[in-house]
């Protein structure tokens, strides 16, 4: 929402909690209003009337699972005492993204990441590009300021980056939580030395 748009009206806030509720268990590749409005105890005309469309509904529902996301990283990179450094921190994160009680927003967010790269003109447009600045925004928060703004700082983070959605990846395809996890720690334990 930007500064000049009005704050939604309750029932808008309402009905994209329990749609976003129902993109966490089914995704949005196959969004259809219909069945939507009919899990949500609405109808596809409000739907339309509140979020202005199709795509504007899914707009809506990338920029609540964008938050959610963010807010769950934040508490982690917040919550650090100066400098941790980046490897602790990292651990931190990957033991949120391996968590099953976050696997719906994940299998979202990796959906809505792929869509944006094959989609660009579409509603998931910047998505992954906005994603990849999110995090290492994040990540470089965690880094000592002195050094923070150095070629080696920033391929440090991206390097980490790399290491924990690649690993997400490979979690979410099989489940396998440990061999993963074991995978991402010696990275990371190797990307230190």
């Amino acid at each position: 929402m930007s500064p000049a748009e009005p704050d939604p009206s309750p029932r808008r806030r309402e009905l994209l909690e329990a749609a976003y509720a129902y993109a966490l268990r089914g995704g949005l590749a196959e969004l259809s209003l219909r069945p939507l409005a009919e899990a949500i105890g609405s109808s596809p005309r409000v739907l339309l009337y509140l979020f202005g469309s199709k795509d504007g509904l899914i707009r809506a529902l990338l920029a609540r699972a964008r938050a959610d996301e963010l807010a769950g990283l934040r508490r982690i990179t917040d919550a650090r005492e100066e400098p941790r450094g980046l490897r602790p921190v990292a651990l931190e994160l990957w033991r949120w993204l391996s968590d099953d009680a976050h696997r719906g927003l994940l299998t979202l967010w990796v959906e809505s990441y792929a869509r944006s790269l094959t989609d660009p003109d579409g509603p998931w447009g910047g998505f992954a590009r906005a994603t990849v600045e999110d995090w290492l925004t994040l990540l470089a928060a965690v880094q000592p300021a002195a050094s923070r703004d150095t070629e080696d700082a920033r391929a440090e983070r991206t390097l980490v980056l790399a290491v924990l959605r690649g690993g997400l990846l490979d979690l979410l395809a099989t489940g396998d939580t440990g061999r993963v996890t074991a995978a991402v720690h010696r990275q990371l334990a190797s990307a230190e030395s």
